[in-house]
């Protein structure tokens, strides 16, 4: 007798609760994979996930999750393997921004955005490995084309994203050979609320969150043979200067 079950796949987002990480978790929501996100504040996971269950009744999981916190990230990837079984995709795509001179970062902005573009994915790769082994899944990193070209009032934010591009392409080296797949996406501009940003219709020419969101589809749908290791993406068309 042959066994119809169908195994049905699960995701963490980091920082889902809005930007990138809601565009992604819609995304993969409408293909039938159930999706855990990720919130430093219950009311902004809850929110997030009430929408998304609207797509589909009870494929969104909020958590309650600090990335710069490994205890934090190990609790929610326990969440998920207690609520689904399984863990097969991790997008980590929380982060943040502080765009200003070298002179006026503080030390406090600098070191947020080390601890949670940076430190706050090793912590998710690590929390998540062993579930990734058993599931042979796919880590997915959400740096930035800023991880590859410098600009003034950058030196935090280039920092982290150089760091998260090498630490990625590294990562993917290192766990292959376990049946894991590592990638690392780098859009352009985003509309998102990227350093204290509101999106608006004026975005409109931007990649918009759920372009991302098909990105990520298309990695996870990629023959098993075949590994895009790093992604760069973006606008088609930005404004004239």
């Amino acid at each position: 007798m042959s066994d119809n079950t169908t195994i049905i796949r699960t995701a963490l987002v980091t920082g889902g609760s809005k930007g990138i990480g809601y565009g992604v978790a819609e995304v993969l929501i409408k293909e039938g994979i159930k999706v855990a996100i990720t919130s430093r504040t219950q009311e902004a996971a809850d929110e997030a996930a009430a929408a998304l269950n609207k797509i589909k009744e009870g494929y969104a999981l909020p958590l309650v999750s600090d990335v710069r916190d490994f205890d934090s990230q190990q609790k929610s990837v326990d969440a998920i393997i207690e609520k689904w079984g399984r863990l097969d995709y991790v997008i980590a795509n929380a982060g943040v921004g502080h765009l200003v001179t070298f002179a006026d970062i503080s030390l406090e902005q600098w070191h947020e955005t080390i601890d949670i573009n940076l430190t706050g994915v090793f912590y998710s790769a690590k929390a998540a490995l062993e579930a990734l082994k058993t599931s042979k899944g796919y880590f997915i990193t959400i740096a930035s084309l800023a991880g590859a070209n410098f600009f003034d009032k950058g030196t935090a934010y280039n920092a982290s994203k150089f760091g998260l591009v090498g630490f990625t392409q590294a990562l993917m080296l290192d766990l292959r050979q376990e049946g894991i797949k590592v990638s690392t996406i780098m859009p352009g501009s985003v509309a998102t609320y990227f350093n204290n940003h509101t999106p608006s219709e004026k975005d409109a020419w931007k990649i918009q969150p759920e372009d991302i969101g098909q990105i990520v589809s298309d990695l996870i749908k990629m023959p098993a043979r075949t590994l895009p290791s790093k992604v760069e993406v973006r606008p088609s068309m930005p404004p004239g200067k």
